[in-house]
């Protein structure tokens, strides 16, 4: 038998995305040795927190329905299991992201790096659309998938305004 997803799991794992996210900009800013590219890189990481706040809001308009079909779960095993999704899925927030970052590289790198993180997020978040079923908020993910592809949008728009000087 398989196991889905309630949208209030799935607020949970975009919740921890983000924070990690936040996480990467910051380590990154802190590699600078430039003042206005450690600036730029906390606005980022800002950003971030920015998006994490609004999952949070966007979390507790969720009904008792979609935070509904939880499994008997004593351990907290599922609490877990989310936060090691979030941690493992390979796109934006993935703490080995982080972790790769030497402060070699250029902010162009960095910015394609977020970009191609942020796109891994929507892949990921289009799968996790396959294990929520409709009776327990199915369409809240899309409100997720939107956010990240608006985050795509504006990190692109930063990068074109690096290129161009």
């Amino acid at each position: 038998m398989v196991i889905g997803f309630n949208a209030d799991e799935v607020f949970e794992m975009a919740i921890r995305i983000e924070e990690n996210g936040a996480t990467f900009y910051r380590k990154a800013a802190g590699l600078q040795s430039d003042a206005e590219n450690r600036e730029f890189l906390e606005k980022l990481a800002a950003m971030e927190d920015g998006h994490k706040a609004t999952f949070i809001e966007i979390r507790k308009t969720l009904t008792n329905k979609e935070k509904g079909g939880k499994v008997f779960d004593p351990q907290d095993e599922l609490s877990l299991y989310l936060a090691a999704m979030a941690n493992t899925h390979g796109g934006e927030g993935s703490p080995s992201a982080a972790d790769s970052l030497t402060g070699t590289e250029t902010m162009e790198e960095v910015l394609t790096t977020a970009i191609g993180l942020e796109k891994e997020s929507v892949l990921f978040y289009l799968g996790i659309k396959d294990i929520v079923s409709p009776e327990y908020g199915l369409e809240r993910i899309n409100d997720i998938i939107r956010e990240e592809r608006g985050h795509i949008a504006q990190l692109n728009g930063l990068l074109e305004k690096l290129k161009k000087g």
